[in-house]
């Protein structure tokens, strides 16, 4: 199964989840506004991913976030912590494959690669 996390509205997840139901595949979505992934969950995908692929250093959450903040995301303990307080700043969609991979971001010739 396919797991794809984001946030509803986000479009790039709107445009994720109409290839995924095109291409006819299964997925669960975990929408990051109606259930925040725990503190766990951000500690998994942080040492999955990294933090610079994980963590949205452009948005508008990141921007809004203090110095003394912002500087927390530059570990990994803290990029995590900062996740889960703020879900938001987590890239989208985060999707595990079926494989058990993690990827960020939606490619539709990556993602027809995958499936």
């Amino acid at each position: 199964m396919i797991h794809l996390y984001g946030i509803a509205n986000c479009d790039t997840v709107k445009k994720a989840r109409q290839w995924l139901e095109a291409q006819g595949l299964a997925y669960t979505f975990h929408d990051f506004k109606k259930a925040p992934p725990d503190l766990a969950q951000c500690q998994s995908w942080v040492q999955a991913l990294g933090v610079d692929t994980l963590v949205n250093r452009r948005g508008t959450t990141w921007r809004q976030l203090t110095a003394e903040q912002q500087a927390t995301a530059d570990s990994s303990n803290g990029a995590a912590a900062l996740t889960h307080a703020q879900p938001s700043l987590i890239k989208r969609p985060l999707v595990q494959w079926p494989s058990g991979a993690w990827t960020v971001g939606f490619k539709a010739d990556d993602w027809a690669q995958r499936c």
